[in-house]
């Protein structure tokens, strides 16, 4: 039996003592870290540093641009209690722009006499000016069944994705499966068995605001995820099960494996967990929840998405006006991109745009954007276009759409010369994931945008496991010097399986 201890307690050790430390001398009352600590939302001179301790203590941060932390300069932190699950994050000020930083984290006890043995990570500010930039990006994680199998190695893919070196880490979403219980093995049909850890949490649907923690707090258990938060930082954002699957405002679920039926109620719990358990700075956020845009040097700036909070029914009347982002962040990100002077503007999306994402089989629901009926934009895509049409008329250039959500890697690009709706400017987006989780697909496209599938790499059977080889990454790699982007689509050990380089147009 595989159980969350095999690996919990190697992480609860490799917290609590330090080095040279025996455990005979640890004192009893000494906080340990027992998640490891991650960062983000950076910007040229300052980033979101977050831990999580075992009992109430105080967050410390020495901040150094030496990995030996022989000069630092210490940060004190807020208090990390049950109120926050153990959780905290702090804010680091001051940084150099484009600089390395290096952070060391302990948990001082309440009285001030113990630490816990310390946590070290690092991060890279945004620089100022035209520097070479690396991204990452991608989502979906423990889903379909599928945990961390210590019997492959745990999840790879973060490995592979650390090895890469990049700048920054875009996380498309679902970044757990809370509507996902695990179970300790799966009968694949090759024969193979699949081998999970399992906690408490992971066993059931989570319903209560400790069963979403404990979403979140089990994917740390992976040495491979844990080793990549500390070196890369993120901008994350939320997707559909971090709460429920396709889920949306409103909805009360038919599902008899929840007790409480009302999503807004399971949604509250899910985005106090969500929030807590990433470096997410929400003063950052337009509305305080998720939706926000960074600046990157002079040549990227990010551009978060919600198409979760804001979404209308998924039985709504697809040939009528729908909503998947609400006026307000529509209106906001067209603003926003009209106001950039980056080279290029990165939308990070959660949802595809040209993709058929149906919920449920034969019930003509809609889960996505793309309503799957040909002719003019209906449903949701009502409100892309208007977004499309908007940052044309204001001659906004170089925009780019990432993705994650259904589980496979492709290229899409799309042109008025193909689409039934023909006021916009051409564009990509480009889709990437699983990470671990399992592989599906490919989707069908919607012609209203006129989009036309470049690549595609997709597994042949549905729910493919991660030991099938359709896990993926994506990567862009902007040219400080001539501002050119580079794309590539990459599969879970890191290989590249397409990509292309896209050259900037003036404004």
């Amino acid at each position: 039996m595989l159980k969350a201890g095999l690996v919990g307690t190697g992480v609860l050790a490799a917290g609590a003592l330090g080095s040279g430390s025996a455990a005979a001398l640890v004192r009893a009352d000494r906080p340990s870290l027992t998640h490891g600590v991650q960062s983000g939302d950076v910007s040229a001179d300052s980033a979101i540093v977050w831990t999580r301790a075992d009992r109430p203590s105080r967050m410390i941060v020495e901040v150094s641009g030496d990995p030996a932390f022989r000069r630092t300069r210490t940060v004190r932190g807020p208090l990390l209690t049950p109120g926050t699950g153990g959780t905290g994050k702090v804010r680091l000020r001051g940084l150099r722009p484009g600089s390395e930083v290096h952070y060391r984290v302990t948990a001082q006890s309440l009285d001030g006499r113990v630490v816990s043995a310390p946590l070290t990570g690092r991060l890279r500010t945004a620089p100022r000016g035209d520097e070479d930039v690396r991204l990452l990006w991608s989502g979906d994680v423990a889903g379909q069944g599928f945990g961390i199998n210590p019997e492959i190695g745990g999840m790879t893919v973060f490995a592979a994705m650390a090895a890469r070196r990049p700048d920054l880490f875009l996380h498309c979403g679902d970044t757990v499966y809370a509507d996902g219980p695990l179970t300790e093995k799966v009968e694949l049909p090759d024969g193979r068995v699949w081998r999970n850890i399992v906690t408490p949490e992971k066993a059931k649907v989570a319903e209560t605001l400790a069963e979403y923690r404990g979403q979140h707090a089990y994917n740390l258990l992976d040495d491979n995820l844990r080793a990549f938060a500390a070196e890369v930082p993120s901008y994350v954002q939320w997707d559909d099960h971090e709460v429920v699957n396709n889920w949306y405002p409103g909805e009360i679920l038919d599902l008899p494996e929840y007790s409480e039926k009302r999503v807004d109620v399971l949604a509250r719990r899910a985005f106090q967990a969500f929030h807590e358990w990433y470096p997410i700075d929400h003063k950052s956020a337009v509305d305080g929840r998720v939706y926000r845009n960074f600046r990157y040097g002079d040549r990227v700036e990010v551009f978060v998405l919600d198409m979760r909070s804001y979404k209308d029914r998924n039985d709504a009347d697809q040939t009528k006006p729908g909503s998947v982002l609400g006026r307000r962040q529509a209106d906001w990100l067209v603003r926003a991109l009209g106001a950039s002077t980056a080279t290029w503007k990165i939308v990070q999306a959660d949802l595809p745009i040209g993709l058929v994402v149906p919920d449920g089989d034969d019930t003509g629901d809609i889960e996505g954007v793309a309503n799957g009926l040909p002719g003019a934009p209906g449903g949701r895509e009502a409100e892309l276009a208007m977004v499309l049409r908007e940052i044309a008329r204001r001659r906004v250039r170089n925009v780019v759409w990432l993705t994650a959500d259904v589980h496979y890697t492709a290229a899409h690009h799309y042109s008025p010369d193909r689409a039934a709706f023909t006021g916009f400017d051409p564009f990509w987006e480009f889709v990437s994931g699983p990470l671990n989780a399992g592989a599906f697909g490919p989707n069908t496209l919607d012609p209203t945008f006129g989009p036309k599938a470049v690549f595609v790499h997709a597994p042949p059977v549905a729910n493919t496991s991660p030991m099938g080889g359709f896990q993926h990454f994506g990567e862009l790699d902007v040219d400080g010097a001539s501002g050119e982007l580079t794309v590539s689509l990459r599969d879970g050990a890191g290989s590249s399986l397409w990509s292309t380089t896209l050259r900037p147009q003036g404004r």
